[in-house]
C-alpha cells in the first residue's frame, strides 16, 4: 500500500474532524477548513474522507440524497412518511436481532423504515 504524504492541508483537515463530535457533510467540514485556508478546495475535502472511509477510519451513511460521515461508531435510522415525506430520525441502539443473521460483527448501521406517519394516517392521507 502506498504511503500518503502528510501535507498543510491535510493536517488541517484532522485537526477540524477532531473537534466534530456528531455527523456531518463534506459541504459542513470544508466551510471550517476553509477560515484556515482559504485556497482549499471542495474536492480535497471529499478526496480526504474518501481515503479516510477506505481505511476504515470514518463511517459514512446516506441521508436526504447527501453523504453523512461520522468518526464514531454511530448508528443511523429514520422512519419516512410515504404519503406527506416527512423524515423522522430514530434513536436506535439495540439491534442486538440483527446478529443471529450476520456472522461478523457489527461496528454501525443504517436502517431506512417507511410507512405512514401518525398525522397522516389520523387525516387519513394516504398517497
Amino acid at each position: 500500500m502506498a504511503e500518503t504524504r502528510e501535507t498543510r492541508q491535510k493536517k488541517i483537515i484532522e485537526q477540524e474532524l477532531s473537534k466534530l463530535k456528531f455527523f456531518f457533510t463534506a459541504e459542513e467540514l470544508h466551510k471550517k477548513v476553509v477560515k484556515k485556508d482559504s485556497n482549499m478546495g471542495i474536492a480535497t475535502i471529499y478526496r480526504f474522507l474518501k481515503d479516510l472511509k477506505k481505511n476504515r477510519k470514518i463511517h459514512s451513511f446516506f441521508c436526504n440524497r447527501r453523504n453523512l460521515y461520522s468518526l464514531k461508531n454511530m448508528n443511523h435510522s429514520h422512519f419516512t412518511c410515504e404519503s406527506c415525506g416527512k423524515i423522522e430520525h430514530l434513536k436506535t441502539e439495540n439491534i442486538g436481532f440483527f446478529k443471529k443473521f450476520i456472522s461478523g460483527d457489527i461496528c454501525h448501521f443504517q436502517i431506512e423504515v417507511s410507512g405512514v406517519c401518525a398525522q397522516c394516517k389520523e387525516h387519513k392521507i394516504y398517497k
